[in-house]
């Protein structure tokens, strides 16, 4: 990688190709994640392998950027578990992503769904906070509802 690529004529850093490589902070920069995390997935996920040239410096090429970026999506936004995410991957590995965006992504979901189970192994549902309190309110939504018609047939 040459600083020629990296900086225009008055020294100004410019935007990497989207087929450059990425070294590990530039992706723990774009993804918003400390470095320590990357490597920390890298020891969870096989699936994410960057090239390692001298003295052990991470390469990620564009392939293993947008599996962090799903992986990040997956733990952080959608409340996955790492058992969770790690059973997703192994089920979606093997399928080519040929259908379009949206049909993909339904059915990681559906998939992802089945398989977010917390880091114990017993099978138990483990969601996050957020999820919970998005559920109780729907619950006690659906219970205050049971009430009035309750009443109404009284």
């Amino acid at each position: 990688m040459s600083n020629a690529a990296e900086r225009d004529t008055e020294g100004r850093r410019v935007r990497k190709s989207p087929s450059a490589f990425r070294t590990i902070s530039e992706v723990a920069s774009e993804l918003d994640v400390p470095q320590h995390v990357l490597r920390f997935w890298e020891s969870k996920f096989t699936q994410i392998k960057p090239m390692k040239r001298g003295g052990g410096r991470r390469y990620y090429r564009p392939e293993d950027v947008a599996l962090l970026e799903r992986i990040r999506t997956l733990l952080y936004n959608d409340g996955y578990t790492i058992k969770g995410v790690q059973k997703l991957l192994r089920e979606t590995s093997g399928r080519k992503s040929a259908g379009s965006g949206a049909e993909t992504n339904a059915s990681e979901s559906q998939a992802a769904s089945a398989s977010n189970g917390d880091d114990t192994g017993n099978g138990s549902l483990q969601i996050s906070a957020f999820k919970r309190r998005e559920l109780q309110a729907v619950v006690d939504e659906l219970e205050a509802l049971k009430e009035l018609l309750i009443r109404r047939k009284r």
